[in-house]
This record gives C-alpha cells, structure tokens and sequence, in this order.
C-alpha cells in the first residue's frame, strides 16, 4: 500500500514526482532543495543557510508522516561542489543524534536542479 506524503510547509514538487511516499511504516522521501516554501525562492546566499532550508524542507516532510529526524535510516546527500563538504556536513549533522545518525552516502555531482549545490533525500522508518 503506498500513501502519498504531502505538506505546504515544504516546497510543491517540481516535476511528476511526490514529496513522500509512504509505504508500510517506510518512507522515502524526495530529494530537497534550498526552495523556501514559503517564498518559492531558492536559498542560497551561502552554503550554511541553504543547508538548513533542505533540512527543514526535509524536516516538514517527516512532520507530515508524524515522523522526525530519529526515524531517518538512510539520507543521500548530492553536492556541487566537494570543498563544502565541512560546512554541509556540519549542518547536516546539527539535525541527528551522533550516536543514532543514519547510514548515508556523499555523493559530488556535475549539476543539480536549479543550479543549488546541495540536494538531500532520507528514507525513515516508524
């Protein structure tokens, strides 16, 4: 059974795709990028700040499916640019407990959508 995960409180998709299924008691979250959803304006002044706009997109999205960042298993994260490494990371890593952080994967691509330099997808678990 797959239940469809939506939220005004995270960017609209931006394609034919959802935010989040939900299948079982496993989601699988869509990828985020820096798109305030209230504004529908990218964040990306700086790498710290559009760090955190994905992570409170991605945040949003496990509120919607009464979750949060302790029921994430796995993240990927897809960055332009491996010298903000650090700075992501440590961002990222301000949204998990160390000792119960998923598994997870960093990945350096040649493009994301609109041009960000940082795109964060999870799957959770109830």
């Amino acid at each position: 059974m797959k239940k469809i995960i939506f939220t005004d409180k995270a960017p609209a998709p931006i394609g034919p795709y959802n935010q989040a299924i939900l299948s079982g008691n496993t989601l699988y979250a869509s990828g985020q990028i820096a798109i305030n959803p209230t504004s529908g304006e990218l964040v990306t002044e700086n790498i710290n700040d559009e760090t955190h706009q994905v992570m409170q997109n991605i945040a949003a999205i496990l509120e919607a499916a009464n979750m949060t960042f302790e029921n994430v298993v796995k993240a990927t994260i897809f960055i332009m640019d491996m010298n903000n490494f650090g700075a992501i990371n440590t961002v990222y890593g301000s949204y998990f407990d160390e000792k119960t952080a998923p598994a997870r994967e960093t990945v350096q691509v040649a493009c994301l959508p609109k041009n960000v330099n940082v795109e964060i997808s999870v799957i959770a678990v109830q």
